[in-house]
């Protein structure tokens, strides 16, 4: 009988022991992928307060935890939180509120949807965004002629895709008061036999977007949180929003002070009088799970509508550079001021002679700070000397991959055949930078981030074009891929120590796949069964 009371009272000891720690949760029976520096792979974890307790075997993590809330993996795979480096929530808050040209396959088309917005539309002007002529077979930019006998007396704008051109009816351009002998730095008004096109491109731009009135509050707010479910439906669960105005700081803060808005936001401030000032009085700025510690610099335009500028003239237009639509000493200033304040400064560098200006900047900028963080949005075309240059500038490379075969059917007319080497380059850039940064330039792309994998790492698109890949020598592996949306990104935003991997004391910020996570030569969808922030599940497709 005392054998056995003893037997009893040492096994109560040890179970006592074995579940002495109390969690939150416990994920079990699962395939996490950590992304550590050893790229452990696990089958458990325990949660405490939104933070990690510790990762390891089901067995040790179940006999040494007590939770009231068990999630069975099923053998799926677990992923830190996706973060898309570089997207655009307000633009695409816009893109869905205005008339959406997205996918359309002609101009015709375009002007059609545009028709059908105006009947229900009360404003007095009417906009759409998304358009892209390569989608319709032509290589020229359009012109306002069609729009003009459709539109006669009213307002009306129509952004290319990019966001980087805008075609407007006669009607606008007299609004705005645009002419033929108008003159903008940075930016280009189209003309043909004389007359302006209504084809406006970069800073010309400007004059129109200052007329057009932001929707209200109640609707962007209304729009996010659709925005944001979907991001959850993908496992993502950050965005780098490239570009915000004073005014979005307030939006966002009151999203998240009612609880609405749970993304991790890593916001880009445009370098206007009012964010300067606030930088100036707040310095780097946390407000739970908003951050800003950056700024966003536009030094030239896109390559579709040839604003990027070149080292030498574009291929399918002599005699044509694009431009820089801030100039050098603006960029140096901004630069400064990021350097003096422990601020990035996160810069917009399509063309090859943009991306060499930045490379200088940023060289310099190292020289005196070696440990300061800079980054280069998109680095899309470089000479390959400047890639050589690219580790001494200290430059955190922040690219989109689905950028690469959306461009594919037009990219080498812009170019030609020898600036292709150093043209969606992300091979090279991770083997001189030993990271990037990944993102989507959504709604330019789709965000969705199996499209990203699959242009990263077979050089496709979901249509599984072309056969043997665009420049399939700068195809990553899918593990590089992975740590540029996980946590490659979160170096790119300070935030390594809280995001990006699934380690002991980091957010239980993660993802349950409903499939596994790999790439092939075949295009494959994939989705979210569920997605945690902070340990709380934020989405579910049950």
């Amino acid at each position: 009988m005392k054998k056995m009371i003893s037997f009893l009272l040492i096994s109560l000891f040890v179970t006592s022991c074995f579940k002495g720690k109390n969690a939150d949760l416990i994920i079990f029976n699962a395939k996490i992928h950590t992304m550590d520096e050893g790229d452990h792979v696990v089958q458990a974890m325990a949660i405490k307060d939104g933070k990690i307790l510790e990762v390891g075997p089901d067995r040790q993590i179940m006999n040494k935890y007590a939770a009231e809330e068990k999630v069975d993996g099923e053998g799926k795979d677990i992923y830190p939180g996706f973060t898309d480096a570089h997207g655009h929530i307000l633009s695409l808050v816009k893109q869905r509120l205005n008339a959406n040209l997205v996918g359309s396959a002609s101009l015709n088309e375009v002007l059609v949807r545009m028709e059908k917005y105006a009947a229900k539309s009360k404003s007095e002007f009417i906009v759409g965004k998304g358009w892209d002529q390569s989608l319709w077979g032509e290589k020229e930019l359009p012109t306002n002629e069609k729009l003009n006998e459709l539109f006669p007396d009213k307002a009306v704008a129509m952004y290319r895709i990019d966001g980087h051109a805008v075609l407007v009816n006669d009607f606008f351009l007299e609004k705005a008061g645009i002419t033929t002998e108008t003159k903008v730095a940075g930016g280009m008004i189209i003309l043909k036999d004389g007359k302006c096109t209504g084809l406006l491109v970069d800073n010309a731009m400007d004059k129109i977007s200052k007329m057009i009135p932001d929707f209200s509050d109640k609707q962007k707010m209304e729009m996010i949180i659709e925005i944001q479910e979907e991001l959850f439906q993908y496992g993502i669960t950050a965005v780098h929003e490239a570009g915000i105005d004073f005014k979005d700081i307030s939006l966002f803060k009151k999203m998240i002070d009612d609880e609405s808005l749970h993304l991790e936001l890593y916001a880009m401030l445009m370098p206007t009088p009012e964010n300067l000032k606030f930088v100036e009085k707040n310095g780097i700025y946390k407000h739970k799970n908003l951050s800003i510690r950056s700024f966003k610099v536009f030094a030239d335009g896109a390559l579709g509508s040839r604003g990027a500028c070149l080292k030498h003239a574009y291929s399918d237009m002599p005699g044509h550079f694009g431009m820089l639509t801030t100039t050098s000493e603006e960029i140096n200033r901004i630069a400064d001021f990021c350097h003096k304040h422990k601020y990035q400064m996160n810069t917009h560098a399509i063309g090859d002679s943009t991306n060499r200006i930045i490379i200088d900047v940023l060289t310099r900028e190292a020289a005196v700070n070696p440990g300061h963080r800079w980054r280069i949005e998109h680095a899309q075309i470089l000479d390959l000397k400047d890639i050589q240059r690219l580790k001494a500038s200290g430059a955190i490379p922040s690219v989109q991959p689905t950028h690469a075969v959306s461009d594919m059917r037009w990219a080498e007319d812009r170019l030609g055949t020898e600036r292709m080497k150093g043209a969606y380059a992300y091979k090279s850039l991770i083997n001189q930078c030993g990271l990037i940064a990944i993102g989507t330039d959504f709604p330019i792309e789709h965000f969705n981030p199996f499209l990203t994998i699959h242009a990263a790492v077979e050089r496709k698109n979901s249509e599984d074009i072309p056969g043997g890949g665009f420049e399939p020598a700068e195809a990553i592996s899918f593990n590089d891929c992975i740590k540029g949306m996980t946590s490659w990104a979160s170096i790119a935003s300070f935030e390594e120590t809280r995001l990006g991997s699934l380690e002991a004391g980091k957010d239980a910020t993660f993802a349950i796949f409903e499939l596994p996570l790999r790439s092939s030569s075949m295009f494959q969808e994939n989705f979210s069964k569920m997605t945690f922030i902070k340990g709380k599940k934020v989405y579910s497709a049950e």
